[in-house]
């Protein structure tokens, strides 16, 4: 491996000033294992079975592991209560909680690019009842992971899209925060991934410098005067990081933000050559991390909106109206939400969303391939509800509904789809919960339990 990234480093392109890279420092960093991680759910507060060895000194949630536990045997990371995340990426929280004002009125988020789902799971525990994230990811197998994994995270003000970017330019203005997590090389996780690096070459730096620029332009229209981009990558190299910076600002005056980091959390700052803008590098020999590279920049004030463009699809408008005129099933779905919802109808589907984001929706519907709307619900089958399992996991399910608590081994057989505790003594729906936790629906019958566990969700690999 050493004589391979040696060879890279010698064609990767220097970084100037205090983010220069140290090769003797990255060839010894790789000679070591990767730090484990990952980032607690606020709202889903559990008992962990393996041991947190401290805090990521950027994130509040985050937190180190001393070893690699098999996450796909705990139900409790199939429940939502955290997210194995790299620790450096980590930094979007304290970017955005020290550059954005949470307590006003109500904000609008897009995650860009945002699979698997990361850092929109990190946005979202930032986030108030009111706002609202749109979490989007143009690769269709990629936007079903991201919509799993926002599932998981439960909560009902976060949706997904599956879009170019260039679709949100629709919008208009539309939104106070913007995260661009540009596709990169990727050369700052090669110690996690050292396949990465047979990828790696100049020209592949210059195909995605290029790329990550047609990406932001193409979204940027969307993002309000006055509001905030995070531009992101996990490469190394100064032509997807600073120099893109310095086009940021050549080509829509963009306003550089630096965001105060303590000396102790070893982060570099660096400044790109034409504009001095901001970026901080992350560098795995400096710190409990892997390579990141973030950059926060004002859109100008008085820089003129974009034009919110009508939708012209009436197939679309016309699918958006026959949701808001059926009949309004709200009332019959909130027995099993312990907050207000406004349940909306899509293909005999019914998904719960917050009631402050009615127009939101009425207005997104048309404009974007959403492809996760709130909470589903679930269908009506005459009188009854078969509810979905997406509703299991919501941290606004009711406490009222009949709940079964399990054991670990029974939460695993649960999660293989397996009848569990066929004699069980309560008939009909029940929500199988693990830790107070909710993993999914089962129905006990006279004889037998029908286990309602989505088949693509199933754990696949030997639990004993």
């Amino acid at each position: 491996m050493n004589e391979q990234l040696s060879h890279i480093l010698g064609q990767l392109s220097p970084v100037a000033g205090a983010g220069r890279i140290d090769p003797a420092a990255l060839l010894q960093a790789h000679e070591q294992a990767a730090v484990t991680s990952l980032r607690l759910n606020p709202r889903k507060p559990a008992d962990l079975s393996f041991a947190l060895t401290g805090q990521v000194p950027w994130c509040s949630t985050g937190r180190y592991l001393g070893e690699r536990p098999v996450f796909t045997l705990d139900p409790l990371f199939h429940a939502g209560a955290y997210y194995v995340q790299e620790a450096s990426s980590m930094f979007v929280q304290h970017a955005v909680e020290a550059l954005a004002d949470r307590t006003g009125p109500a904000l609008r988020l897009l995650d860009l690019c945002a699979a698997p789902g990361g850092k929109s799971t990190l946005l979202a525990g930032l986030l108030r009842d009111e706002d609202l994230l749109i979490a989007n990811e143009v690769i269709q197998p990629r936007a079903a992971i991201l919509a799993e994994n926002m599932s998981r995270w439960g909560q009902m003000n976060t949706w997904v899209t599956q879009n170019d970017p260039k679709d949100f330019t629709a919008l208009g203005a539309y939104f106070d925060i913007m995260l661009i997590d540009a596709p990169c090389t990727g050369s700052g996780l090669w110690r996690k991934d050292e396949a990465a690096m047979d990828e790696w070459s100049p020209e592949h730096v210059k195909l995605c410098s290029e790329r990550q620029k047609r990406i932001v332009a193409d979204a940027l229209p969307a993002l309000k005067p006055g509001g905030l981009l995070l531009y992101a990558t996990c490469s190394y190299s100064p032509e997807e990081n600073e120099e893109v910076l310095d086009w940021l600002c050549d080509n829509f005056q963009l306003e550089s933000q630096a965001v105060p980091v303590q000396e102790d959390w070893q982060i570099v700052e660096t400044r790109s050559a034409a504009h001095q803008a901001y970026g901080y590098r992350f560098y795995p020999w400096k710190l409990q991390g892997e390579g990141f590279f973030l950059a926060a920049f004002r859109k100008p004030e008085d820089q003129e909106e974009a034009p919110q463009k009508k939708d012209r699809s009436e197939k679309k408008k016309g699918a958006a109206g026959a949701a808001r005129k059926g009949k309004d099933e709200s009332a019959r779905w909130s027995r099993f939400m312990k907050v207000p919802l406004l349940a909306v109808e899509r293909n005999e589907e019914f998904y719960g969303l917050h009631p402050v984001h009615q127009k939101d929706y009425e207005y997104l519907q048309p404009r974007l391939r959403i492809k996760k709307t709130g909470t589903a619900l679930g269908k009506l089958a005459g009188k009854d509800e078969i509810p979905d399992h997406e509703l299991a996991l919501s941290i606004h399910l009711s406490a009222e509904l009949p709940a079964l608590e399990v054991s670990r081994e029974e939460a695993l057989l649960f999660m293989k789809k397996e009848e569990i505790r066929k004699e069980h003594a309560l008939k009909g729906w029940q929500v199988v919960t693990f830790g107070g936790l909710g993993l999914g629906w089962g129905k006990w019958l006279p004889n037998r339990m029908n286990n309602y566990y989505p088949k693509n969700w199933r754990i696949r690999m030997d639990i004993r």
